[in-house]
């Protein structure tokens, strides 16, 4: 995975029915998932091809998330993610999801760029 600043780091799908999408991309692309706990209950899948990680699938079906789309989310990998979301707010981001740290991954926070489309940032760990 680049670590590059600036450079697409990641990419999760958020979907409402994680098992019909496990299977589409299963079926069409091939992908096999492991499973990862997450913190405040249910799981992340990880999907792979071969030994190698190539996305993320995250349950969106419960209250948080209502009104929010299916769809994919990119992760920017970012050098400093603290210092360019200042940057990013004084240039007309909206945080949606505040800094946050996932240990052994980096720190992440969403945004919703001027335009309206979302984004995740990450300072990857090393």
């Amino acid at each position: 995975m680049p670590n590059s600043h600036g450079t697409f780091h990641w990419n999760e799908l958020m979907a409402r029915d994680v098992a019909a999408a496990k299977k589409f991309y299963a079926e069409t692309i091939g992908w096999t998932y492991d499973g990862m706990p997450m913190p405040d209950g249910g799981t992340y899948w990880l999907a792979k091809m071969g030994d190698q990680p190539v996305a993320g699938i995250f349950d969106i079906s419960g209250p948080d998330y209502q009104g929010v789309p299916d769809g994919w989310m990119p992760y920017l990998a970012v050098d400093d993610i603290d210092a360019r979301v200042k940057k990013a707010v004084a240039a007309g981001a909206r945080v949606m999801k505040p800094a946050f740290d996932v240990p052994g991954v980096g720190r992440i926070v969403i945004l919703m760029e001027p335009g309206g489309a979302g984004v995740g940032w990450i300072t990857p760990a090393n």
